[in-house]
């Protein structure tokens, strides 16, 4: 069996757990993480959870932000979402709209409306407990695009 390089020795060679033998464990990783602070003061996981159903929060989150990539990442990420939800609510008041012009029939589908909402509430909860929980949890389409912007 080879010897480690002298720089890695220590790390992840002869140890059963793959951390290093001295200086106990590895600190958070550039960039920030969930209990650093934020910007604005407050502890990483609660700015980012308090940025989703407080969407001022992420909009001063996202402009003074440099230091702490995981409040920042949920802040793009919270107001890309609610970018989303506007879409989606104009999609449907349009579509609605449409159909209601065509026939008062379709007026029903107005309830349509309140389902969104309770959606749109529930995403909302959802997103700030994980954030609270200090996960990284990416959303599907905006998840990633908020990536990308606060690697930048």
């Amino acid at each position: 069996m080879q010897n480690p390089p002298p720089n890695q020795q220590g790390y992840g060679y002869n140890n059963q757990y793959g951390s290093p033998q001295q200086g106990g464990p590895l600190s958070t990783p550039p960039g920030g993480g969930p209990q650093d602070k934020s910007a604005i003061g407050m502890d990483g996981n609660l700015t980012a959870a308090l940025g989703y159903p407080i969407g001022l929060i992420a909009i001063i989150e996202v402009i003074i932000e440099k230091q702490n990539r995981f409040a920042r990442f949920h802040a793009l990420q919270s107001l890309l979402l609610h970018v989303a939800w506007v879409v989606v609510f104009i999609v449907c008041a349009i579509f609605i709209g449409i159909l209601t012009a065509i026939s008062s029939v379709f007026g029903f589908l107005s309830l349509l409306f309140l389902l969104l909402l309770l959606v749109y509430l529930a995403s909302l909860i959802f997103c700030a407990y994980k954030a609270y929980q200090g996960e990284m949890f990416k959303l599907p389409v905006v998840g990633d695009m908020a990536d990308k912007f606060a690697s930048k």
